[in-house]
């Protein structure tokens, strides 16, 4: 009996399965369900981007994109105010990203494969939207967090993260590396 419950108990202290192209692939299908579910709904659009904001928090690392979107203002600020500035951040994503889907009424995206790419997955995809020629969509999904999260997306080959950083950057100087005051700003933009 001893020897079943220490093998019970050493099995329950493995470490989670190592991400796979296929959790990979999955995580970021169930995202695009997600999102054509809330395009689809008919919903006012207040409504849309606060389920854009909440697919966003449960399929992306919000964390590392939060961090790295802010640069090196993220190691200079209090947990307190990071936490502070990432819940602004998450909200501004769903928003301005929100109001971006909403072209994607009537649409598809059909996502393909995914391969290893450095200590992550890319998955990719394409986007057919109505009256224009197919888009290349890349998901970049990693566990690093300890779960299976998207942390980038690049569209025909513009980086959201390296686009998402650039105008943090630039609303940053714009109240002089105040990550308070862009923080209320976030707030209220998007």
């Amino acid at each position: 009996m001893l020897l079943l419950t220490g093998a019970a108990v050493a099995l329950g202290a493995r470490p989670a399965a190592a991400m796979t192209a296929d959790s990979a692939r999955s995580l970021i299908q169930n995202a695009v369900d997600d999102v054509f579910a809330i395009i689809n709904s008919g919903q006012p659009p207040a409504q849309m981007y606060q389920k854009f904001e909440r697919v966003f928090a449960r399929y992306a690392d919000v964390n590392i994109i939060a961090r790295s979107v802010l640069g090196p203002a993220a190691r200079q600020v209090s947990a307190a105010q990071f936490a502070s500035y990432k819940a602004a951040f998450q909200g501004y994503i769903g928003r301005k990203y929100g109001k971006r889907f909403r072209e994607f009424i009537g649409s598809q995206i059909k996502v393909e494969g995914a391969r290893p790419l450095k200590s992550y997955y890319a998955v990719d995809a394409v986007a057919y939207l109505n009256g224009r020629a197919p888009m290349a969509i890349e998901w970049h999904v990693s566990d690093k967090s300890g779960q299976v999260l998207f942390f980038n997306l690049i569209i025909e080959g513009v980086n959201m993260l390296a686009s998402e950083r650039a105008e943090m950057a630039a609303m940053l100087a714009r109240r002089k590396g105040d990550v308070a005051a862009l923080t209320e700003e976030l707030k209220r933009a998007g």
